[in-house]
């Protein structure tokens, strides 16, 4: 294959374009390659072309011999959850996520719930590559089942989070796969709920499925007219999850994950949080003040929940508001990360009588970040980058940390500078964070100069060789 099939959260591209149902015939056989004729679950979202790539999914996996069983539309938490629950040898999750409804992708998940993480990706390429897919002979071909294993997900959430609190929340599942599954939920556990765009439409008429500033503004308004305690919004899979105050205000996505995160290490008395090299550094000023410790690792869930494994971490998370809470299983879950959050202000209010929601997030300190970008030739990034990790030194000699785990990782006695290659674009990305915005713009600085000259400096070398 000259290209690679898999980005940082699967197959992902626009229907009938990038991701045809030819792709979807040809992963599904790897995939029934891959397990040995295993026993495959298979999820979609409300995408319209759902339908077109669960079929084409199908016969490349009966094909191989595979058992499958499909459960038609689900959140991508609850077929990673299933997965485990029924035994099965791996999970199809058909989705695209926040990405615009003209895009659908596909998602592999492990038998322990965790995504197929870049090792195996590359495994199921590899198949694909060479054509050498493992076929059934035809009295061995079995059948697809459908089933509905919902109830098992919410069974569990059920018999182990209880609120005491008659909560009034809005929720804004976008029109996705959370539309049913989430108000049904909440209403379970004794919430008075308002559900907005909680009709399943894979046009996504309500609002796009990324919920961020421009998106949720009805949410807000809602809220705040309601007088609600919390609003919640999800994608178009239910793997993230965005609050909004009782005031009618985004709940700043690094701050709520800190917060959340030093709540977790509190009631465990310590432990480890995963996140990434672009999350906040308030997330170690929170953890640490209860003996927490952060591991950081690459941008994508998939890193994010192979290190909470490996660590044996407690909790993880992305600031996009995509949480891992190992507890249940090994995938981001919106509907799961929400309920938890109105649990842990329940447990928090129990120190103080009373906690909103925007009195919890307040707790951590909101620093400045800024980025910019670098045109950089896509045939020297790599050079760059490598140049760069030599003489950062020069430029920055009271580094207390530095990680080249995603791009170089900086870390100062007053802030942090994230220095990346982009994957798809001829740039070189640069994210500074400091503690006051005068901080930020001299490091900032500092870094563009040094990247810049490094890039001058290649375009010359390639140019003389």
């Amino acid at each position: 294959m000259k290209q690679k099939l898999f980005g940082t959260s699967g197959v992902r591209g626009v229907v009938n374009r990038d991701l045809t149902p030819e792709t979807a015939l040809q992963i599904a056989s790897a995939v029934a390659t891959y397990t040995n004729s295993g026993k495959i679950v298979v999820g979609h979202d409300t995408r319209t072309s759902a339908s077109m790539l669960e079929n084409s999914l199908i016969a490349g996996l009966l094909a191989g011999g595979c058992s499958v069983y499909t459960l038609g539309l689900v959140p991508t938490p609850v077929l990673a959850y299933l997965t485990r629950e029924i035994k099965a040898d791996a999970g199809i999750m058909i989705t695209a996520s926040h990405n615009p409804p003209e895009y659908n992708g596909i998602k592999l998940f492990n038998e322990d719930s965790m995504a197929f993480n870049e090792e195996k990706q590359k495994q199921i390429e590899k198949i694909i590559e060479n054509k050498n897919f493992r076929r059934a002979n035809w009295q061995n071909i079995k059948k697809e089942t459908r089933i509905d294993e919902t109830y098992r997900y919410m069974d569990v959430i059920q018999k182990t989070v209880t609120l005491k609190k008659k909560w009034q929340i809005v929720l804004d599942t976008g029109n996705g796969a959370t539309s049913n599954i989430a108000p049904t939920l909440f209403r379970k556990l004794g919430c008075k709920v308002t559900a907005i765009n909680s009709q399943p439409d894979g046009f996504f008429p309500g609002r796009s499925p990324e919920p961020n500033t421009e998106s949720l503004q009805s949410l807000c308004q809602i809220v705040k007219q309601l007088k609600a305690d919390a609003g919640i919004a999800y994608d178009g899979d239910g793997d993230r999850m965005v609050a909004v105050d009782e005031k009618g205000k985004i709940s700043p996505l690094d701050q709520i994950l800190a917060t959340y995160a030093s709540h977790v290490i509190k009631e465990n008395k310590g432990g480890i949080v995963v996140t990434t090299v672009e999350a906040s550094m308030c997330l170690e000023k929170m953890v640490k003040k209860y003996n927490g410790r952060i591991e950081r690792t690459k941008v994508g869930d998939i890193n994010v929940a192979t290190a909470v494994k490996a660590h044996k971490a407690i909790f993880g998370g992305e600031p996009c508001g995509a949480w891992i809470h190992p507890k249940y299983h090994y995938s981001p879950d919106g509907i799961l990360s929400s309920i938890l959050l109105l649990k842990a202000l329940e447990e928090e209010g129990e120190e103080e009588q009373k906690i909103i929601l925007s009195k919890f997030v307040s707790r951590a300190p909101q620093y400045p970040m800024i980025r910019e970008n670098v045109t950089c030739p896509s045939n020297i990034k790599s050079k760059v980058m490598s140049e760069l990790e030599k003489i950062v030194d020069s430029t920055f000699p009271k580094v207390k940390e530095k990680l080249t785990i995603d791009g170089l990782h900086i870390t100062l006695e007053n802030g942090w500078v994230l220095i990346r290659a982009s994957g798809t674009e001829p740039l070189i990305r640069v994210t500074v964070e400091a503690e006051s915005a005068n901080e930020a713009k001299e490091i900032m600085g500092k870094a563009i100069k040094l990247v810049k000259k490094l890039v001058k400096e290649m375009v010359k070398w390639k140019q003389l060789f």
